[in-house]
């Protein structure tokens, strides 16, 4: 049910439309995911905060069966 889950933005409360796919590889495994949910607003500066760090994988659109 998508409709709960909401964008990992500091202060946001939108609908996530997508699921940012990340992970550290200083303290995670190579095949470990975490997942930001994000708003269309917010996708790009996530993906970018994710990325100045080397930590950003994919961005997806979410799926109403992910979670």
């Amino acid at each position: 049910m998508t409709d709960d889950l909401v964008c990992s933005a500091r202060g946001c409360s939108k609908p996530a439309t997508f699921e940012l796919v990340w992970n550290n590889p200083k303290i995670h495994t190579a095949d470990r995911r975490k997942i930001w949910l994000a708003c269309d607003e917010h996708e790009k500066t996530l993906r970018e905060f994710l990325s100045a760090r080397d930590f950003w994988k994919e961005s997806v659109p979410m799926h109403s069966d992910a979670f």
